[in-house]
């Protein structure tokens, strides 16, 4: 690994995998073996890296991305065929198989090749390192989106019994950031995915904390968007609907929806959803709206064209 990969790695990363006792390499079995296919598509593994069959791994269960878009997949890919595998996945045994730690995207992207098998560095690792490690490959190499980021960690405390501190030290982030991190999943389900798609920034997720109420919550964040409010001009609007008597509707410079107006649109929310098989928000207010709808990837909206019945 070069220095500059040490360096994007981080820290965390690195002292786990050195922690990690690299395991003995097996001797390849004809089935792990590399075809014509992988000779050209990737160089030969490094020291200390053997060929495994790509058949032969599984994921993590661990793994904290909810999903891999296609058209992401499909570049790497592309990029693999061209350049070649830059950086080996990490695995640990699973009986006569292995099991991934770090390295999802590239492991997908070789079935996609169909390449036989994968240059990967087996290391022996305990269930919480390995969580660990393909936390931080996530967030340092790859990337999450704040609500995946926000699940890797409680799956972390959850699964492993840790405070918020060890996972803190685990992943090498300050508590704070993953105490802040960790709130994100007090929204509701609806909420989460604005955030999720970007819709929503992390700034004004907290901001829409502040909210007790769920359902004026869920008004006012509809209503952020509709409207592009930045971050500033949602806390002035947040003020203002704390000064509301609970339960009452929001009476702001620009009203929201009311309870029974918020109700419908959920229901043609779930209609949407139902019909195009896709996720579906609708941001609605008397004057105008917008109807957003979620697809994953070149094929998903290809998809989505022709139930709508639109010519791309």
């Amino acid at each position: 690994m070069s220095a500059a990969s040490k360096s994007r790695l981080g820290r965390g990363l690195g002292g786990l995998i050195a922690a990690a006792r690299p395991a003995t390499p097996a001797p390849s079995s004809p089935s792990a073996s590399a075809g014509p296919a992988a000779e050209a598509a990737s160089p030969p593994p490094a020291i200390g890296y053997i060929e495994v069959g790509v058949h032969l791994i599984e994921p993590s269960p661990y793994q904290a991305r909810r999903e891999i878009p296609s058209d992401q997949l499909q570049e790497l890919a592309n990029s693999i065929r061209s350049e070649g595998l830059l950086q080996p996945i990490v695995v640990r045994r699973a009986g006569e198989r292995y099991q991934l730690i770090a390295g999802e995207r590239r492991w997908r992207a070789f079935q996609l090749l169909k390449i036989k098998s994968i240059p990967a560095r087996i290391v022996e690792a305990s269930n919480a390192s390995s969580a660990a490690l393909g936390l931080i490959e996530n967030l340092q190499r790859e990337g999450l989106n704040a609500i995946e980021e926000a699940h890797g960690y409680a799956s972390l405390i959850r699964d492993f019994d840790l405070t918020q501190e060890t996972a803190a030290e685990r992943v090498g982030k300050g508590r704070a950031t993953v105490a802040n991190s960790l709130r994100l999943l007090s929204l509701d389900p609806e909420l989460q995915g604005f955030v999720a798609k970007n819709l929503l920034s992390v700034g004004h997720a907290k901001v829409l904390l502040g909210i007790e109420d769920p359902a004026q919550r869920s008004i006012v964040g509809r209503r952020v968007i509709e409207e592009g409010l930045s971050v500033r001009a949602t806390e002035k609007l947040t003020v203002t609907v704390k000064r509301t008597r609970s339960g009452s509707p929001l009476r702001i410079a620009k009203p929201g929806l009311n309870a029974k107006d918020a109700a419908a649109v959920s229901g043609i929310e779930r209609k949407l959803t139902s019909h195009l098989g896709a996720r579906v928000a609708v941001l609605h207010s008397a004057k105008k709206g917008r109807i957003v709808i979620e697809y994953r990837g070149n094929e998903d909206l290809q998809r989505l064209l022709e139930k709508l019945g639109v010519e791309a």
